[in-house]
């Protein structure tokens, strides 16, 4: 079972689109100097749909050899295609891999038995030693594993014993919980979510694979080790660090010539954008991923701002890259070619 704070890793890219190595090799050692569970790496947060399956690989293969025995590493391995996804997981299999995450078939839209039966267990057979994480968030997928897949998977395959939920419904949350069983883990794939997940008698959720601890590590693992030990020192921490949790979509009206748009900003472009303004490793998204607009980028500084001003929860940020957090958030000269300046 997997339990605690797992960093969905922000990949991030130099100006002309590549991806920079460096920079995630100095985001994985910030994320194991801020003691988080573990990474996931080629998630879709690291924007995995734009990456090519050799790109893949190699992303995978760097952060699992530079973070060695210092944390677990996940690998997101999962496709629309089976066959991919197979190819993905051996890979991940080889190298000593030991947990993959498989996002529901995106578009193509298989039912829940086909997910279950032509996907999951398709790969959970192939790979006995490695345990299979299916992430279910069918707001972006189009599809969902349903609660009564997932436990026929677990009963027949023991290492399907993990999900990343992130359906949106508790009711779904605790039907899983009831199917499962109390063995099985749940993993919140929602920051804002995962306290009452985890407190919520009826899920009793394990942790969370987290957006925001992207930039504040130490900070959501600490709320989930609290919440997991019913400690209510936690109130003031999520009260701290929930700003961050906005971040995940940001939503905007812009006025136009032609009438209001209603825009939505997506993960991982608000956080990744954040982390920019910081001056830590992320360069721009990849296309079709690009800017947020004028109005979005000044509800991500108000958002840090809310941070800044309440708590010191960007400190390990100012200390470990370097850089001077105050001035970056009270000067107009580092949001420059980071916002879209016209509709």
């Amino acid at each position: 079972m997997l339990q605690g704070c797992y960093t969905a890793l922000i990949t991030p890219f130099t100006h002309d689109s590549l991806i920079d190595y460096e920079g995630i090799s100095q985001l994985v050692d910030f994320q194991i100097s801020e003691n988080v569970t573990g990474i996931l790496v080629a998630g879709t947060t690291g924007e995995s749909p734009t990456l090519s399956w050799i790109e893949h690989e190699k992303l995978i293969k760097t952060v699992y050899e530079h973070a060695g025995e210092r944390t677990v590493v996940i690998a997101g391995t999962g496709s629309n295609n089976t066959d991919e996804s197979l190819k993905a997981t051996k890979f991940a299999h080889d190298l000593g891999i030991k947990h993959v995450l498989l996002i529901d078939p995106y578009y193509n839209g298989p039912s829940s038995i086909e997910i279950r039966r032509e996907y999951i267990e398709v790969i959970a057979q192939a790979f006995p030693s490695i345990t299979v994480i299916p992430y279910i968030i069918p707001g972006r997928t189009g599809t969902k594993l349903l609660p009564q897949d997932l436990a026929f998977s677990y009963k027949n395959y023991p290492n399907v014993n993990t999900v990343k939920e992130a359906t949106g419904d508790f009711e779904n949350a605790k039907l899983t919980r009831k199917l499962c069983g109390t063995n099985f883990s749940i993993i919140s794939g929602d920051d804002d979510k995962t306290v009452s997940l985890i407190q919520n008698s009826d899920i009793k959720a394990n942790g969370v694979i987290s957006v925001a601890s992207n930039l504040v590590p130490a900070a959501i693992a600490e709320l989930v080790s609290l919440a997991l030990a019913n400690n209510n020192d936690f109130i003031d921490l999520q009260n701290n660090v929930s700003p961050l949790f906005k971040l995940v979509g940001v939503t905007t009206t812009e006025l136009t010539e032609l009438g209001n748009v209603i825009i939505k900003s997506r993960n991982p472009v608000p956080t990744k954008t954040l982390m920019r303004l910081f001056g830590m490793p992320a360069g721009p998204s990849r296309k079709p991923l690009g800017l947020v607009t004028y109005r979005a980028m000044q509800f991500i500084i108000k958002q840090a701002k809310l941070v800044f001003e309440n708590s010191n929860l960007f400190k390990p940020i100012e200390d470990f890259f370097d850089i001077d957090i105050q001035e970056r958030l009270y000067s107009d000269k580092y949001i420059q070619e980071l916002y879209y300046e016209s509709y």
